[in-house]
């Protein structure tokens, strides 16, 4: 006999406004106790010290977790330059210090060699593995070791202002991977001067915004009423860049059981050269409005990836 899940059935995606002090996986914790949800799972971590947009998924939302985490990010940072730290933010000892602090045009000059397509080196105190163990048990243990350089995507770096001589802010909008805190050691390295992060704030992943937020606060105050319910997004909100095809209930079925479905008939033929797929490439299949399953377009067919059973 199967044991019963505890807790309810709640599907979507809620946008959490993430406070400092917090863990993404302690403030998943809480909304999930709130709405007393049998499963949920977030779209992306934050650090401690960051705030700001934290996609929460329920339920079946949970299997498209992988896509939303795969959407464009943004942030606001500010850095203080002089100071080169352990972490490569606040919590680290200061290791290497400065005089020197750049001006507006001296800034606005090593930026371009940052947007793009670059290479970046992850922190020391990061969750990379190296042979198994994160990075940051290692640095916490007093092993000597490299991290190896990722290719990651940046496609915008704007100076955002300069409160004063020491602390510099920073718009960014970035692809997957990206760590802000490599970005500000690397600017100030690059600037002669040393640097680290020491406020970030995600205004963006995705298709989930600062705008559709709600803070902690204001969702415990709500409590577990329909007000809390009422801030759940539909579970495709995660699929904005993903194109959909609506099929037929006996095709959505067909989907569900775990079987193709055929593409050959004349009426998909057009509908799939109007989405403009190319093989292998994942869509959302939809039935009476609701996601059915995500799926692979082989050419001839669509095959199953991820059932949505809603």
């Amino acid at each position: 006999m199967a044991r019963k899940k505890k807790g309810d059935p709640v599907h979507g995606w809620l946008v959490l406004d993430k406070p400092v002090g917090l863990t993404s996986t302690q403030a998943l914790s809480r909304v999930k106790r709130l709405f007393n949800a049998q499963k949920a799972g977030h779209g992306g971590t934050l650090d401690p010290l960051a705030s700001g947009v934290l996609p929460i998924a329920f339920g079946e939302a949970t299997k498209t977790v992988s896509y939303a985490m795969e959407g464009a990010k943004r942030y606001l940072f500010t850095l203080r330059w002089g100071q080169a730290t352990e972490t490569d933010d606040t919590e680290g000892a200061v290791v290497a210090e400065s005089l020197e602090r750049p001006g507006r045009a001296e800034i606005e000059a090593a930026l371009p060699p940052f947007i793009g397509e670059i290479e970046q080196t992850p922190p020391r105190y990061s969750a990379v593995k190296l042979q198994g163990e994160r990075a940051y048990d290692l640095a916490r243990g007093g092993v000597d070791f490299e991290l190896k350089t990722r290719r990651v995507e940046v496609f915008g770096l704007t100076l955002a202002d300069l409160p004063d001589a020491d602390h510099a802010a920073f718009d960014l909008h970035c692809g997957k991977g990206v760590y802000v805190r490599s970005l500000a050691r690397d600017l100030g390295e690059r600037l002669g001067c040393h640097a680290h992060v020491t406020a970030l704030r995600r205004t963006a992943v995705g298709a989930f915004t600062e705008k559709a937020s709600i803070s902690l606060d204001s969702l415990e105050a709500l409590g577990h009423s329909p007000a809390a319910f009422e801030q759940l997004l539909a579970i495709e909100t995660a699929l904005d860049d993903i194109p959909a095809l609506a099929l037929s209930e006996a095709e959505a079925l067909s989907l569900k059981r775990g079987q193709s479905v055929s593409l050959l008939s004349r009426l998909y033929k057009e509908r799939v050269t109007d989405l403009d797929l190319e093989v292998g490439d994942v869509i959302c299949a939809m039935a009476k409005g609701k996601p059915v399953a995500l799926v692979r377009y082989e050419g001839g067919s669509l095959s199953p990836v991820r059932v949505l059973n809603l």
